[in-house]
């Protein structure tokens, strides 16, 4: 076990004497006046507590860009259909109906929807006039 010399702890240094007389003036003014302002208080009605939300944060949440998942839904059987049939397959929400899946921006010759229980595809065949393959890049599914 090493022993060691206990550190000297280093002092602000001393203000002036005419600060220092100041402000040992000021405090005896403010006990003889008093104290007389009220803080409010913080009327909390929720009995959850919520975190505040920072800002301006030192540091961002995701480190690691996100990677494309688009990857996942360009099978050989998703790239067969788009070529073969003209078909292009997307991933919808379970709960759309074939008239909210005709509202989205795809002029389709015909649409069909498969209901599974990892989701819901929209089958959207494509008019004669469009080139499938120049729409499957555009929409980023090739």
């Amino acid at each position: 076990m090493s022993l060691m010399a206990p550190k000297a702890k280093k002092e602000a240094p001393a203000p002036p004497k005419a600060e220092a007389k100041a402000k040992v003036l000021k405090a005896k003014e403010a006990v003889l006046k008093g104290v007389h302002s009220h803080k409010t208080k913080n009327i909390r009605t929720s009995p959850t507590f919520q975190q505040p939300k920072t800002l301006q944060p030192t540091d961002p949440r995701k480190t690691a860009p996100r990677r494309n998942k688009l990857d996942h839904y360009t099978t050989e059987s998703a790239m067969k259909k788009i070529e073969d049939n003209s078909t292009l397959v997307f991933i919808v929400d379970i709960k759309a109906n074939k008239h909210q899946i005709k509202q989205a921006d795809i002029d389709g010759a015909k649409g069909n929807a498969l209901i599974q229980p990892d989701g819901e595809k929209a089958y959207v065949h494509l008019a004669a006039n469009y080139d499938i393959l120049d729409v499957a890049n555009k929409a980023g599914i090739i």
